[in-house]
């Protein structure tokens, strides 16, 4: 189910792009880049998207019946009943809810040449809201968050680029950085994206924490899309961006 999206991210690669999911089945245990050991009761509208049970992507709850998450994570596959998300577990592959994905809703203007246009709603089975389950707001259409504002990334995802991913949810914190920096590092960046991250590196979302949360002040303000390596000096994390009014009104049209 994943050969198209293994062939966009080879087309990504050779860019130096590199999508922050987990088209394979690699043997799991490690982190986010620079992060720490998270409780889903802290962050409740974390989930675990899987394919075939396995982890592949991260994904946020919208309502009990909607989620979203990054679109190059399910581009290609060939129906939705391949896909279940976990919720209320701090760990991926065990407790919480599974649930499984009905519909998957992805952007029709995806670009996996570039991952503009990154994101995908799922319309799910229902889930139970209680403690560790809990949707998220999002952040409305048009407002910018100030230079410096720290984001919170969560996810199973690896510990550096290319190595093995958590089995327990990892959390770290990383400032928003300038349109102009991320620009300038990359030469690539669209109005539907966003950028966080150090200058200096050592902290940053990477592959397995595609399709996952940026949250500041208690809003979805990015989804987790790609960036050059992970946590890479000169080199920040690269998010879709929940604020601009073509990703906001496609994310609340599905809901």
């Amino acid at each position: 189910m994943f050969r198209i999206l293994l062939i966009s991210a080879l087309v990504a690669l050779s860019m130096g792009a590199v999508p922050r999911g987990l088209p394979i089945r690699p043997m799991l245990d490690g982190r986010i880049v620079g992060g720490e050991d998270a409780d889903i009761k802290d962050l409740p509208y974390q989930l675990s998207l899987q394919s075939d049970g396995w982890h592949i992507c991260g994904a946020s709850i919208l309502s009990p019946t909607r989620a979203v998450t990054a679109a190059h994570c399910i581009y290609g596959a060939s129906e939705s009943t391949e896909f279940t998300v976990r919720a209320g577990s701090s760990f991926r592959g065990s407790g919480g809810q599974i649930s499984k994905v009905l519909r998957i809703y992805q952007h029709p203007a995806y670009n996996p040449s570039n991952f503009d246009y990154d994101v995908a709603v799922l319309a799910i089975e229902e889930l139970t809201f209680g403690t560790g389950v809990a949707a998220i707001s999002l952040h409305k259409p048009n407002e910018e968050l100030a230079v410096g504002t720290e984001g919170t990334i969560s996810g199973w995802g690896t510990l550096s680029s290319g190595g093995s991913a958590a089995d327990h949810l990892q959390v770290v914190k990383v400032p928003k950085v300038s349109d102009d920096y991320c620009q300038a590092a990359y030469g690539s960046i669209t109005p539907r994206m966003t950028c966080h991250g150090y200058e200096e590196g050592g902290k940053d979302s990477c592959q397995g924490d595609s399709g996952g949360p940026n949250v500041a002040n208690n809003e979805l303000v990015g989804i987790v899309s790609w960036g050059r390596g992970c946590a890479s000096a000169g080199y920040p994390g690269v998010y879709t961006k929940v604020a601009d009014p073509e990703i906001n009104e496609y994310i609340t049209y599905h809901m």
